[in-house]
């Protein structure tokens, strides 16, 4: 694909990303904050350093902080899924542009964060042991990448599979190895179980499910806004669209 304008194309990507941050702001704001909250009163109630001073203050992190981490992470995930964009256009036969970008970004989700959710689902504060912290993340990382790399290997094999089996067969064919592969990972990871006595269930619940919407709302925000980004950018528009648009471009000079 060498004729695919990368500079541009990654600029897009981060852009959507940009955007499909804003988005995914918005749902942490609404949706992540109240059970975040929830789970530091309960810290609190068995907390004895109720007199120590943070050095960020709780409104900050909710509004300046979470917007700053999200939108950079949105910028950084949009550039590296517009490089993906590069790689994979052309490759799924004869879907157009804005549909690559959508399954670029379904599969990113499932794969960055379906998956591993499934096994590691992210915890409010006051859930989960400090002395395991660092190999829970380690752990959760290693997830994701084999998740990606099995994912790969999936779509390679299912390719492969086409000729002989036809693609809807090769197709079945690689999403049932990649799930057999994902749940061996599972079985052979570690689980962690480490909830406080107490801890409200379902502000447990409330917080890993607003976790996960996050993710799914930036992967899809990133989708649509990238998909009518690069649509626009590599798709030629018609000559009946192009003479339409100078006119209407013309007739707004005029006034």
């Amino acid at each position: 694909m060498n004729s695919v304008p990368v500079r541009a194309l990654l600029v897009r990507g981060m852009l959507a990303g940009l955007l499909a941050g804003v988005l995914a702001f918005a749902v942490a704001y609404l949706l992540g904050e109240p059970p975040v909250d929830a789970a530091i009163a309960f810290e609190e109630q068995g907390s004895h350093s109720h007199g120590e001073e943070e050095l960020v203050s709780r409104a900050v992190q909710s509004t300046a902080g979470l917007a700053t981490g999200i939108l950079l992470t949105g910028v950084a995930l949009g550039g590296i899924a517009a490089l993906a964009f590069c790689v994979a256009l052309g490759r799924f036969g004869r879907i157009g542009p804005r549909a690559t970008a959508g399954l670029i970004s379904l599969g990113a989700a499932l794969t960055v964060c379906v998956v591993p959710f499934l096994k590691y689902p992210a915890n409010p504060p006051a859930v989960g042991d400090p002395g395991t912290i660092g190999r829970r993340t380690a752990l959760y990382f290693l997830l994701i990448a084999l998740s990606v790399l099995l994912a790969v290997a999936a779509v390679i094999f299912g390719k492969r599979l086409a000729p002989r089996l036809g693609n809807w067969n090769a197709t079945v064919a690689a999403v049932a190895g990649f799930v057999v592969a994902i749940g061996l990972a599972y079985a052979f990871l570690p689980s962690f179980n480490e909830a406080p006595e107490g801890f409200p269930a379902a502000v447990l619940w409330q917080f890993r499910l607003a976790s996960l919407a996050v993710q799914l709302s930036l992967w899809a925000g990133f989708g649509l806004v990238f998909g009518h980004l690069v649509e626009r950018l590599l798709v030629p528009q018609r000559p009946g669209e192009a003479n339409a648009g100078a006119e209407t471009h013309r007739a707004a000079a005029a006034h």
